[in-house]
C-alpha cells in the first residue's frame, strides 16, 4: 500500500457508494474548494484505500496520466450526478468510453466458509479499466438507486455527497461527526446569544 505520508489528504468516505465517494474527493477545507488528488500517488492511495484496488506492477503510465484520467472520471460523474438530481439527465454518452473500457467479468470463487461466490474480476492493462469498479458504480448509481436518497450535506460549508441508507431516511449530514456537529454548536451559540 502506498505510503499515506505522502498523500495531501486522508480520503473522506461518508457517502455510502463508491461513485459518491470519489465525488468526495473534493471538499470545502478553509471554506475553500479543496482536491484531494495533486497527484498520481493521491488517486493510488485513494483507490486502494476507498475502491480497494491496488495498482498491478506491471501497469506503467506516464506521470500525471492516472491523475488526470480521475479526474475526468471524477468530472463525468458530478456532471451526470448533478443532472440526474435534477432530473435532466438525457444521456450517458460522457461515461460511455471509460464503461466500454471497463472489461469486468464474474468469477466463482470459494469464500472463508468454503460455499462458492460470484466475484466480479476487472482487466487492469489500462488506467480506464484500473478505474472500471468505480465507472460500474456510478453506472448503477445513475440507474439502479432512488435518486431522493442522493443527497449534498445540507450544512453551508460542505459540498460533500451522499447517499442516504438510514430507516427513515431522514439523513442531513455527509457525517454527523462533522457537519452534524457543527451544525449543533452553530445552533446552540446562536441560543445562547439570544
Amino acid at each position: 500500500m502506498t505510503n499515506s505520508a505522502n498523500i495531501t489528504r486522508e480520503p473522506i468516505v461518508v457517502a455510502d457508494h463508491l461513485a459518491l465517494d470519489m465525488l468526495n474527493t473534493v471538499a470545502i477545507i478553509n471554506k475553500q474548494p479543496d482536491d484531494f488528488w495533486k497527484t498520481d500517488k493521491d488517486v493510488i492511495y485513494w483507490l486502494e484505500a476507498v475502491a480497494k484496488r491496488k495498482l498491478p506492477a506491471k501497469m506503467a503510465f506516464q506521470q500525471g496520466e492516472l491523475l488526470a484520467t480521475a479526474r475526468e472520471l471524477r468530472t463525468v460523474i458530478h456532471t451526470l450526478v448533478e443532472n440526474k438530481k435534477v432530473d435532466k439527465l438525457d444521456s450517458i454518452q460522457l461515461l460511455e468510453p471509460f464503461l466500454e473500457a471497463s472489461l469486468s467479468r464474474i468469477s466463482l470463487k470459494k469464500n472463508a466458509e468454503g460455499q462458492w461466490q460470484q466475484v466480479r474480476c476487472y482487466n487492469q492493462d489500462t488506467i480506464k479499466q484500473l478505474l472500471g469498479p468505480v465507472t460500474e458504480a456510478a453506472a448503477h448509481l445513475l440507474t439502479e438507486v432512488d435518486f431522493t436518497l442522493v443527497r449534498v450535506c445540507e450544512h453551508e460549508e460542505c459540498i460533500l455527497w451522499f447517499l442516504d441508507r438510514t430507516k427513515t431516511h431522514k439523513r442531513r449530514w455527509c457525517s454527523m461527526a462533522l457537519c452534524g456537529n457543527r451544525h449543533k454548536v452553530a445552533k446552540h451559540r446562536k441560543q445562547k446569544a439570544q
